[in-house]
């Protein structure tokens, strides 16, 4: 392997790994806000105990984010130096403002929530979670419009004498059509990554009725949660699906490796074919459904990569302009199966916890458990889908991969700094699993009796700790 292919590797190792934690991140952190408004309204005890408990297991997450994803910007300038250069411009302000305003405002205000707990009043406390969940999710957004401009360059300039790409619209970037529907995508798919893991670990100690007054609200907390993000995921795909078609046919073209131009499309549910996936042996497919993705239209005609590819020829000269088919058509299912699962468990949870019930079948506590695991897949692959299926543009249209990557660094320099990184990260994924399974496990905190406040002024403040 070249040092391309071994800082693609890199660059991709890494950057799934991280993705890991975002969602999940920004998911808790909306949870745990509405959690405690609810104590805060209500007054009531498990409210504050299903606060701290999934508050706890949120900065787990929160803290495996931050050191993971401080790696993705050493990357940029130790692989992939020319790219850097050439999008540095464009990069320069939609990642300044994330860490500078987004991060900035996550972090100070987790911090005042941490160390809050008993010194700061009720509603100001609330108002630091929330504080901190915007900025969870502004982050996002900054950090999708960076990647956007990767997949639609949009409000940009060439420089005739440097040859690299000026911003001239900043505005353009932050409302590119493409961030526009990625952003709704990606926050709906975090949400449903948090009601996962409410319902599978809350399934997990109702199946030994542990701490029932705790767990059923988070459960049906979570299934609601599940349900209205399944949706959400579905209805922003499709408008995703839409805006790709637009700006990059022959990525929805290789999700459906759809080799010839057709109209009506139909949508393959199942499809065996040859190893680079260029011709069909098997499939079981669904008339229009490609058609209506693609174009809102059940007859509406949609390219195909042979066609395709000889309009890239012609525009952009000789070369090989698709991507890795059999990657792009299985990752696009993966990721939408598991989307579809969730929503059909959900409806299920819901209808075996009507009227105050717990789910009788084993076969649903077992669903609940193994489902923590599908959120964080259909993530994985709908990332990879997003870059794979890009390639071999790094950005589109306008730089390829190959000429991104930094031409002076030797391949073995890249294999070892991916050895390195690959190996802490294992071990980083070791030390998060056992934390977050021993917190898990533990359950909700018992609640300190409250005792009333001494008149005299001797009484010493409490000494922070985590989380409380």
């Amino acid at each position: 392997m070249n040092a391309l292919d071994l800082a693609r590797w890199q660059f991709g190792i890494t950057t799934v790994y991280h993705f890991i934690f975002v969602p999940l991140t920004i998911g808790l952190s909306l949870v745990v806000a509405i959690m405690q408004t609810m104590w805060v309204r209500t007054g009531r005890d498990h409210y504050l105990r299903m606060t701290k408990f999934w508050g706890k297991l949120f900065l787990i997450n929160f803290a495996m984010g931050v050191v993971t994803g401080i790696v993705q910007e050493f990357q940029f300038g130790m692989n992939w130096s020319d790219y850097s250069r050439f999008v540095g411009d464009i990069f320069g302000a939609p990642l300044a403002i994330e860490g500078l305003l987004a991060f900035f405002m996550e972090s100070t205000f987790l911090g005042l929530w941490i160390f809050g707990w008993n010194r700061l009043p009720k509603r100001v406390h609330l108002a630091t979670i929330w504080a901190a969940s915007i900025g969870t999710m502004l982050s996002a957004y900054f950090i999708l419009a960076a990647n956007s401009w990767m997949q639609h360059p949009v409000g940009y300039t060439i420089n005739e004498a440097t040859g690299r790409p000026e911003l001239n619209d900043f505005g353009a970037v932050l409302t590119n059509p493409t961030v526009l529907v990625t952003f709704p995508h990606t926050m709906f798919a975090s949400f449903l990554t948090a009601a996962a893991v409410l319902v599978g670990i809350s399934a997990w100690h109702l199946r030994k009725r542990r701490e029932v007054p705790v767990y059923r609200p988070s459960m049906l907390f979570g299934l609601w949660l599940m349900l209205v993000s399944s949706v959400g995921v579905v209805v922003s795909g499709d408008l995703q699906a839409r805006v790709m078609t637009e700006q990059q046919p022959m990525k929805m073209a290789a999700a459906e490796a759809l080799y010839d131009s057709a109209g009506p499309a139909s949508f393959s549910l199942f499809t065996i074919g040859s190893l680079d996936g260029s011709e069909e042996l098997f499939s079981v497919r669904v008339p229009g459904v490609l058609s209506f993705m693609a174009t809102g239209a059940l007859d509406g005609r949609v390219e195909g990569i042979n066609d395709l590819q000889r309009q890239a020829e012609q525009q952009f000269g000789p070369g090989d302009y698709t991507p890795n088919v059999p990657i792009a058509y299985w990752s696009f299912r993966v990721m939408v199966g598991f989307g579809f699962l969730m929503g059909l468990l959900a409806i299920a949870g819901l209808w075996a916890m009507r009227r105050g019930r717990l789910p009788g079948g084993r076969w649903f506590y077992r669903a609940a458990i193994a489902m923590i695991a599908a959120p964080f897949v259909a993530n994985s692959v709908g990332w990879i889908f997003t870059e794979m299926a890009r390639q071999p543009w790094v950005v589109y249209g306008v730089l390829r991969t190959a000429d991104g990557v930094s031409p002076s660094v030797a391949a073995g320099s890249v294999l070892t700094s991916m050895v390195v990184f690959t190996v802490l990260y294992g071990v980083l994924a070791v030390v998060d699993g056992i934390l977050m399974y021993r917190y898990a496990k533990a359950g909700p905190p018992q609640l300190e009796p409250q005792v009333p406040d001494e008149p005299s002024g001797d009484t010493k403040p409490e000494q922070p700790v985590f989380a409380y």
